[in-house]
């Protein structure tokens, strides 16, 4: 499965400092809440079993 690069990455205002991702004053508002939605994805912790949400059937589980 390939990994969609983020659209607020492509932005000039993005700067992708390792650990410290943000974004530069007057980014615009969608810019930020779509950032900041991303930021609270990467702490969700997937189910056991599941990865990314989707769940994995495992072949002594059937």
């Amino acid at each position: 499965m390939p990994i969609i690069r983020p659209e607020f990455t492509k932005s000039p205002y993005f700067v992708d400092e390792p650990g410290n991702w943000h974004l530069k004053p007057g980014a615009s508002e969608d810019l930020q809440i779509e950032l900041k939605n991303y930021l609270n994805s990467l702490e969700q912790i997937d189910d056991p079993g599941t990865i990314n949400g989707i769940r994995i059937d495992y072949p002594y589980d059937r």
